[in-house]
């Protein structure tokens, strides 16, 4: 073989062995095997979440031992091919088998990927929340767009999206929103995106015409589920009842059933203005405070604290993760991995995958990933 073939080949290799050891592939199949004995157990949907629980163990695992069973074939059936190939001087078949070792490659870096979301929490759905920085107008109307952008992200990847926030800005925009994010993964993904994000453009607001910088801060946390134990004493909690804020918006209802919860050791704060029933208000509120009390005793635990902590320091300059630049010139860039694109329209349309693969690579290896190379 060529020895760029051969080197694309250990290069796969390599990949497929640090999967077998971050699975612990034995251990995975021994586990499997009991999942599925369990799984016939016609007593196993007298509980109902205990049951979707370990489905979406097995199917997990099935997945996972199965992607590697089937590249591991794979990438010895094209060996063979381009070896065969060349026995018979048949360059339309090494050709074909070299392609399809390089689609074979990022399949294996894809993996590596989602092998990185096997943190505590990662498997949770998400609560996002986006507040507009100093800057009135400007940056209310980027809150609005960075919402707008992740709602665009979550539906390209067919997730679920409920708003339980939202106050809208005076003029345009919002100051604040909260939606929560439910599919497969999605706190994993999302957890790279916490932090202060910069726009430079030519403002639509002002009438000379200038070039404005505005700041706005997303903050993420997971939404547990009842596996999670954390203990909240009432006492700790301030319950205040409101209108709805602000004008409102089409996803908000407009009635007297807000609810904010306030935990006075820690000054979190969350509000729920979702429902009707100021009940239900009231009921998701606990939920959305537990998971910002749950985040932070995460984030105590993780080495990338500085990173993760970006989301709660000032909205302005020295704390921004991301710059978004419209004007003079169009250039989307991360400033913690260097990933950059000039398809700024892409990005705020949710294109947002190479960015968030880069700083999850970074958090577990301190590079980028084989998913964000050119492999052609």
């Amino acid at each position: 073989m060529r020895a760029e073939v051969e080197r694309l080949v250990e290069e796969i290799k390599q990949s497929v062995g640090l999967l077998r050891r971050h699975l612990d592939v034995d251990a995975s199949t021994a586990r499997l095997a009991e999942l599925n004995k369990l799984a016939e157990d016609p007593n196993l949907w007298n509980d109902p979440q205990k049951a979707q629980k370990l489905m979406q163990e097995r199917t997990s695992l099935e997945d996972a031992l199965g992607g590697i069973g089937r590249v591991e074939r794979e990438l010895d059936d094209n060996i063979g091919m381009i070896e065969l190939g060349e026995a018979e001087n048949d360059e339309g078949v090494v050709s074909e088998a070299e392609n399809a070792l390089k689609a074979l490659k990022k399949e294996v870096a894809r993996r590596e990927l989602e092998a990185l979301l096997s943190g505590e929490a990662d498997r949770f759905d998400s609560y996002l929340e986006v507040h507009a920085g100093a800057g009135g107008t400007e940056s209310q109307d980027w809150a609005s767009m960075l919402l707008r952008m992740y709602t665009r992200w979550a539906e390209k990847h067919g997730f679920k999206i409920e708003y339980l926030e939202e106050t809208q800005g005076e003029e345009a925009g919002i100051k604040s929103a909260t939606i929560q994010i439910s599919g497969h993964n999605a706190y994993g993904w999302l957890k790279t995106e916490a932090g202060v994000h910069r726009l430079v453009r030519i403002s639509p607001f002002d009438s000379n015409a200038r070039r404005h910088t505005s700041f706005s801060s997303v903050a993420i946390f997971p939404v547990v589920d009842n596996s999670i134990k954390i203990d909240i004493a009432e006492s700790d909690v301030r319950v205040d009842t409101m209108r709805s804020g602000g004008a409102g918006g089409q996803h908000v209802n407009k009635t007297e059933s807000a609810v904010r919860l306030t935990h006075i050791p820690t000054g979190v704060a969350v509000v729920c203005q979702a429902g009707r029933s100021q009940h239900k208000n009231k009921a998701q509120a606990w939920d959305m405070l537990r998971a910002r009390l749950y985040e932070i005793e995460l984030k105590k635990r993780e080495e990338q604290a500085a990173a993760d902590q970006a989301a709660k320091t000032d909205i302005g300059w020295g704390h921004q993760i991301r710059s978004y630049v419209l004007q003079p010139y169009q250039m989307v860039k991360d400033l913690r991995t260097g990933v950059q694109t000039s398809d700024t329209s892409g990005v705020l349309d949710g294109d947002l995958d190479e960015f968030m693969a880069a700083t999850l690579a970074q958090r577990a290896f301190g590079t980028a990933p084989a998913a964000v190379e050119d492999v052609d």
